[in-house]
């Protein structure tokens, strides 16, 4: 009785009461990065009626919100070397509260631009979040249950994502949609009513976010940090020889392509439902809050499997299924593919921590350092849906999906690969 106790407490969290508390505060920190990046898929239907964009345009508020990832995920792990994960910590939560103030004027001016800016600090500080959260989770506690402990930690991800996307979209998004024939039959005035309110349905939500943030950010200032081993002597190498670890160098690229997936996944989701099954936008939003939901419960699933399941197995039976799934959304759809979207979701939900968990596995002082550039390849989600915006565009949002069906592949490559004698050996160091 008592060692299955001390397992699951190894498992989820450090046994000394000053690190349980800490344990618990950055598992916090999973929820409010879910809760800023799954209003995403909101924001894309949103902002393309009240800033009057097309599919393409509507890709850039994916992108402006991951390319952040890209370029402060450096500068956060060289803080957090300099300082402490805990000045990195505060650091993220004022900069993404700064971007979250930003939306009421946006919405005020009904300034895409502005708008764009604002999602672009707001990652910015989710940026600080997750380079520093991701590697402390794993360094907490015992290193042989390192993933499923940021398997448990990421399913509270979940829980943010399901909140913002069932709970959140529906104060944002209206239920008005009208033709391109209506709204030529405005008016000027009545037309920019309807823009302008529509903008407006942000400013509150935000606001509430910001509060939120400043609020933790305070809790975490007054809250001792314990130390753990890996901060001492670690050094923050921005030479790139942390690439010379080959399970790192694929866990990079499997990274980069995993998360393309999931924001073309959910950011295009209300559209794909929209057009594939002809799913009113409002009814669509509670499909995406099942779709989130998937996702959280696919987590605790996950890590209750890995119990049993080496995470590699894990990941490849995962990978594979999704692959699967998204050929059928693609060549076939309706509310079948609709369905299957869900299913999608709940197999993708193990791949960010188990990815990232096999990547910095035994890098030791170089932690941090491989811990930025995971957390730089984030960029995917900028650059991927890129690319899916450009497909619905010319062609349409169902076939586009075959641009995460790619995704997949590659990262059931990686899980493949990551067996093979040759990836647990490192390149020669010169």
């Amino acid at each position: 009785m008592n060692s299955t106790l001390e397992m699951k407490n190894d498992t989820l969290a450090p046994r000394s009461s000053a690190m349980k508390l800490t344990f618990v505060l950055v598992v916090s920190l999973f929820f409010l990065w879910a809760l800023t990046g799954n209003l995403i898929p909101v924001l894309i239907p949103h902002l393309r009626k009240a800033c009057q964009l097309n599919d393409f345009q509507s890709a850039f508020i994916d992108s402006a919100y991951w390319v952040s990832y890209f370029f402060f995920a450096l500068p956060a792990a060289w803080v957090m070397r300099k300082w402490s994960y805990k000045t990195g910590i505060i650091t993220g939560l004022l900069i993404a509260a700064a971007g979250a103030v930003l939306f009421f004027p946006a919405a005020e001016l009904r300034s895409f631009g502005l708008f764009l800016f604002a999602l672009f600090l707001v990652a910015a500080g989710m940026t600080f979040l997750e380079t520093a959260a991701n590697p402390y989770i794993t360094v907490i506690g015992p290193k042989e249950t390192s993933v499923p402990r940021l398997n448990f930690a990421q399913a509270f991800n979940g829980l943010g994502a399901f909140v913002a996307a069932f709970f959140l979209s529906k104060v944002i998004l209206s239920g008005k949609e009208y033709s391109a024939d209506q709204l030529n039959a405005m008016s000027p005035e009545a037309l920019n009513n309807y823009l302008l309110d529509e903008a407006r349905s942000v400013q509150a939500p935000y606001l509430v976010i910001a509060g939120t943030l400043l609020v933790v950010a305070l809790i975490f200032r007054l809250v001792h940090f314990p130390k753990v081993q890996e901060e001492h002597g670690s050094n923050l190498s921005l030479n790139l020889r942390v690439f010379r670890h080959v399970h790192f160098r694929w866990g990079v690229i499997a990274q980069f392509a995993y998360v393309g997936a999931q924001v073309c996944i959910s950011s295009f989701f209300i559209r794909y439902a929209g057009f594939s099954a002809g799913m009113p936008e409002t009814e669509a939003t509670t499909f995406l809050g099942m779709l989130l939901l998937c996702f959280m419960l696919g987590r605790y699933a996950g890590t209750l499997l890995m119990r049993k399941i080496s995470p590699r197995i894990l990941l490849m039976i995962y990978s594979g299924a999704s692959v699967l799934l998204l050929a059928y959304c693609v060549l076939q759809g309706g509310i079948v593919g609709v369905y299957f979207l869900l299913a999608v979701e709940f197999f993708m939900s193990i791949m960010f921590p188990t990815i990232f968990s096999m990547a910095i596995k035994d890098l030791g002082n170089e932690t941090k350092t491989a811990s930025a550039f995971l957390v730089m390849s984030i960029v995917g989600g900028a650059l991927v849906p890129l690319g899916l915006g450009a497909t619905a565009y010319y062609y349409n949002v169902q076939l586009a999906y075959v641009v995460p069906l790619v995704c997949f592949a590659v990262v059931l490559y990686y899980a493949w690969r990551h067996s093979l004698p040759a990836q647990v050996k490192e390149l020669p160091s010169h």
